[in-house]
């Protein structure tokens, strides 16, 4: 028995596909002035973000500098203009401390400290990443682990070494530990130079470099953000110091900074009558050196975070 296929249920049955691909729902494009509208949107909102931040942050600096030309009786009244403007604090505070003394002494230690312990840190983070022995872990978990150790710990040990050598009373206690490198810089450039391509100590190898030469003259060189990253931990942290000079400086004429302003608290604080006036005054300027130091390592500053611990 033979059947005849009818063509227009094949035709019927063949188009059925198409017509239910074409009434299947189709996605969504969104137009481009549309995204380009949302993408303005978000950047806005991303603007106004920062932008509140960005005050948030700068506020209480703005606040300070502002106090610091006001006389006594306006210092906490709130306004970033002053209702009465003068200069008579910054030329108390030159004429009752010695704070250029004091500057000069926190920009010696700072320095000081800030170049030995990057020096120090860096060839103890090259010998870490460069060469292989055994026990190498165990020694760098040794050395990470002393991160753990407060510092409260080692405060009379320490005390009583340089007591002993009679270095207390001098500015060598706050930044000759710094020759013995720290634990926290050390894993920071390790990090750095793990990510650098041992082709190329290899290479000057072949070409009859030593490991110091190779040091200094290959693996420094391309780690300069990390070394700028290093140096400015380094100086902001030794600026700020204050519990090294209290232990260490008697006499004002060895006092830091952060040791004169304590004096200052204390002299200009008898009988609960704070002049705060003269306080904010020598905050602003102190402040402003690590300001300007910033904006002067800023770019290296943020290639040493961006690049510093990626291991290629």
């Amino acid at each position: 028995m033979t059947s005849t296929l009818d063509p227009t249920d094949a035709a019927a049955r063949a188009a059925a596909p198409l017509a239910a691909a074409e009434t299947a729902e189709a996605p969504r494009v969104v137009p481009p002035r549309r995204r380009t509208t949302r993408s303005r949107i978000a950047r806005v909102v991303l603007y106004v973000v920062l932008a509140g931040c960005a005050v948030v942050f700068t506020y209480p600096f703005v606040w300070l500098v502002s106090a610091s030309f006001k006389p006594r009786s306006d210092v906490f009244d709130n306004l970033l203009i002053p209702k009465n403007f003068t200069f008579e604090n910054y030329l108390t505070i030159w004429q009752e401390a010695p704070i250029g003394v004091w500057l000069i002494n926190s920009a010696i230690v700072t320095i000081l400290a800030a170049v030995t312990v990057t020096a120090s840190s860096a060839m103890v983070a090259w010998g870490f990443a460069y060469f292989r022995f055994r026990g190498r872990g165990a020694l760098f978990a040794l050395v990470i682990g002393t991160m753990m150790l407060p510092g409260a710990v080692t405060m009379i040990p320490t005390f009583l070494i340089w007591n002993g050598l009679g270095a207390t009373g001098t500015l060598t206690p706050l930044w000759a530990q710094n020759l013995f490198g720290s634990a926290f810089y050390i894993f920071l450039l390790r990090q750095f130079f793990l990510g650098l391509p041992r082709e190329l100590f290899e290479a000057a190898r072949i070409d009859g470099a030593n490991n110091w030469r190779i040091f200094t003259r290959v693996a420094l060189p391309l780690c300069r953000p990390a070394l700028a990253v290093t140096l400015l931990f380094e100086l902001q942290a030794s600026w700020t110091d204050l519990m090294r000079p209290l232990i260490y400086l008697r006499d004002s004429d060895t006092f830091t900074v952060p040791r004169g302003l304590k004096s200052l608290l204390d002299q200009f604080g008898f009988g609960g009558e704070y002049h705060w006036e003269i306080i904010v005054t020598a905050s602003v300027i102190t402040t402003v050196p690590m300001i300007i130091l910033f904006f002067i390592g800023q770019k290296q500053f943020v290639d040493g975070i961006a690049t510093t611990g990626t291991k290629g």
